[in-house]
């Protein structure tokens, strides 16, 4: 599966209506460039997370276009669409969603079990992620055995080790002290620097100012998308 094309997400005249004539998305437009380090911030409730979804394939849009690394969303069966999960896009969550009695090892090989990779080479990539991220002591632990900030490091081993194309972050220091969570924002970092495009929501307008876009919403809508000024 490739595509081609300078966009990893392109958004046009998105819109998505939940039961009740809920509109948790109304006519939206966004291109994620590849490689970009991008905030969205704004209120619960303002259609963050359903955006999220939308990039991450999790959703679909009730009616616009998303497109993702090339490949129209709304066309694509399921199958298609698990593969383009698994090949190109990675998930870190506030809540770390770990298995638990599962060793951090198998949690991030466990992420792999759609690309198609044997049980041995997953492991191999897993093993390889969690000493990326500082966890190599800690191969065998099991969430219960793992700090806050260690249970995020393995969640982010576990979505660097499929090397995705867009990571999507849905508060992931939110859950953190201030020492774990600026661990975090440091692998987060890295990963952009390494080539990977980085989206990640947030309420703190102190860690959004960090990323080199902000996009800020409000019911539903974009009301401002601004760049970091270098100096």
């Amino acid at each position: 599966m490739s595509a081609s094309g300078e966009a990893i997400v392109r958004l046009e005249a998105v819109a998505r209506t939940y039961p009740g004539s809920v509109a948790a998305l109304r006519g939206v437009d966004l291109t994620v460039a590849r490689g970009e380090l991008m905030a969205i911030v704004g209120p619960s409730g303002s259609g963050k997370s359903t955006m999220l979804n939308l990039m991450g394939t999790l959703d679909k849009a009730t009616s616009g276009r998303a497109v993702i690394d090339g490949f129209d969303v709304a066309s694509l069966r399921d199958g298609a669409l698990s593969a383009l999960r698994a090949r190109r896009i990675g998930f870190v969550f506030q809540h770390f969603h770990l298995s638990p009695g599962v060793s951090a090892l198998d949690n991030v090989a466990d992420g792999l079990l759609y690309t198609g990779m044997s049980l041995r080479d997953r492991r191999a990539a897993a093993e390889a992620a969690l000493v990326a991220v500082g966890l190599g002591h800690r191969l065998g632990h099991k969430p219960h055995q793992l700090s806050g900030g260690e249970k995020q490091r393995t969640a982010i081993a576990r979505a660097v080790a499929r090397q995705p194309l867009l990571l999507l972050a849905d508060e992931p220091t939110g859950a953190l002290d201030s020492r774990s969570g600026e661990t975090v924002m440091q692998l987060l970092l890295s990963l952009h620097e390494a080539g990977t495009a980085v989206v990640v929501i947030t309420h703190d307008r102190a860690l959004a100012s960090r990323f080199d876009r902000q996009v800020s919403m409000l019911d539903g809508r974009i009301v401002a998308d601004e760049r970091s000024v270098s100096t």
